[in-house]
């Protein structure tokens, strides 16, 4: 779709997260397609780690822009972001995002956008963008149903109140979250559910939200329901899948998972940024060894981890388990790997983006969600038949008997037959939605844009 107008001028500004900048960088590409131009607002340190993913043809509409942080001696620069960062510093990395206001303020001022686009942790840039009388939306990375589900508690209303009955928590998750719902002030709210309320408040008119509504539909109509002021409608930007890798396509991993039989082989994955303890390392290892299905194991440790990967397995599992599996340290071509034929399931943590590329590639999940959103994920993983969580115990520990029960479960007995239809069959609604959702994104924007012309200044630009 075209606009057939001046190029509308957008500044992104995603929280400090891998898992949430990446969404906002695809979001901007299939924008800049359609006649708009993106100002993409980060941390020195975030963009490093992601300005290589913008093709040069893509930087011709989309720019980067330095945010800076204040100096502060217990966040120094290379902890402006989520990506290694200790978890007692989070509360200090959202309150100096807070305190980066007056250079917020100056982006704005400097480049005048038609709209300003935002996550849920900043309710005041939609105040700034309004005081400048700049539209703002809100967009939403996780998924609708743990978002409704969150945001459900959010508003003060009972766990007995929520309509789905499949989305839940169990005790050891609630507790493993229970930041996220012990109130901090006076008023009852925790500070996420304060800064996720003003965020959602603040949005102009609409909310973008990462999903598509033939799987996630009345989550999202009932996400609509749960603004206190006003009724506000979610709006699809799609999976936000990005293009797979291929400079890897010939590597010794492709090649490895060539000589595997159709569907005979599972991806362990954990994301970027979330990595399992030892005990947790350690039971994810014998159930891949007990359940005699081939694995291909992707293992990441923390910044300034040094552990070795021997260290790190059980004694002699290596060894045992021979060619039947491949354990990889730190990276891998994700999706080329999920689109090979040898696949045919994927062990995952249940970050979104992850659930996202699994259904679009139709490869079935084997839920090990950690904690977050991640939960909730795994439970709609389940309710749409297109996956089976390995269950914690009461305890929230993993156990290697059920870890391997459901790996066998997906992949090498009948039941996986029928998660892998179901799975396909979304892969095929995903393929032919084609660009629809960033359509309807487009026409929604557009609505909400002021088209008159503004100054081009460029001097902010990374």
């Amino acid at each position: 779709m075209d606009t057939r107008q001046r190029s509308i001028r957008i500044a992104m500004l995603p929280w400090l997260a891998h898992g949430h900048i990446c969404p906002f960088i695809e979001l901007a590409k299939a924008l800049s397609k359609r006649n708009f131009y993106i100002y993409i607002c980060s941390t020195p340190v975030n963009i490093n780690s992601f300005k290589e993913t913008i093709s040069e043809k893509d930087s011709i509409s989309i720019k980067i822009v330095e945010l800076h942080l204040p100096n502060l001696p217990e966040l120094p620069p290379h902890y402006h972001t989520t990506n290694g960062l200790p978890p007692h510093l989070m509360s200090t990395l959202k309150n100096a995002l807070d305190m980066a206001k007056p250079s917020f303020f100056q982006i704005l001022n400097t480049l005048k956008p038609d709209l300003v686009m935002y996550d849920f942790l900043q309710p005041w840039v939609p105040t700034m963008a309004a005081s400048q009388n700049i539209p703002s939306v809100l967009f939403l990375t996780p998924g609708a149903a743990a978002s409704c589900y969150l945001f459900h508690i959010g508003r003060k209303k009972l766990v007995s109140e929520y309509p789905f009955s499949a989305i839940y928590l169990r005790d050891h998750e609630y507790d493993r979250n229970r930041h996220m719902f012990e109130p901090t002030d006076d008023d009852g709210y925790t500070d996420t559910q304060r800064r996720v309320n003003g965020c959602i408040d603040g949005s102009s008119e609409i909310i973008l939200i990462k999903t598509i509504r033939e799987l996630e539909g009345k989550y999202m109509d009932f996400l609509s329901t749960l603004c206190d002021k006003r009724y506000v409608a979610y709006v699809p930007v799609g999976p936000l899948v990005r293009a797979a890798e291929t400079e890897h396509e010939n590597s010794e991993v492709m090649k490895w998972l060539d000589s595997k039989q159709r569907c005979s082989t599972v991806l362990a994955s954990f994301g970027s940024e979330y990595f399992l303890s030892k005990e947790e390392m350690e039971e994810l290892a014998y159930g891949l060894e007990l359940s005699k299905v081939n694995f291909l194991w992707v293992v990441r440790f923390p910044v300034g981890t040094k552990i070795t990967l021997e260290e790190s397995l059980p004694k002699g599992f290596l060894d045992r388990i021979g060619n039947r599996g491949k354990v990889v340290q730190g990276w891998a071509p994700q999706l080329r790997i999920l689109q090979h034929s040898s696949i045919g399931g994927f062990v995952s943590h249940c970050g979104w983006s992850s659930v996202m590329e699994g259904l679009k590639l139709g490869i079935p999940i084997i839920a090990m969600p950690m904690h977050l959103d991640q939960p909730l994920n795994a439970k709609l993983v389940v309710d749409a038949g297109v996956g089976e969580e390995a269950v914690r115990d009461k305890n929230g520990n993993l156990d290697r008997q059920e870890v391997a029960k459901v790996i066998r479960k997906v992949v090498a007995e009948k039941t996986g037959q029928r998660l892998r239809k179901r799975a396909r069959e979304y892969s095929e609604i995903l393929k032919s939605n084609g660009a629809k959702e960033i359509d309807e994104v487009v026409e929604e924007l557009l609505k909400l844009c002021r088209l008159t012309t503004r100054h081009d200044s460029t001097e902010l630009l990374y």
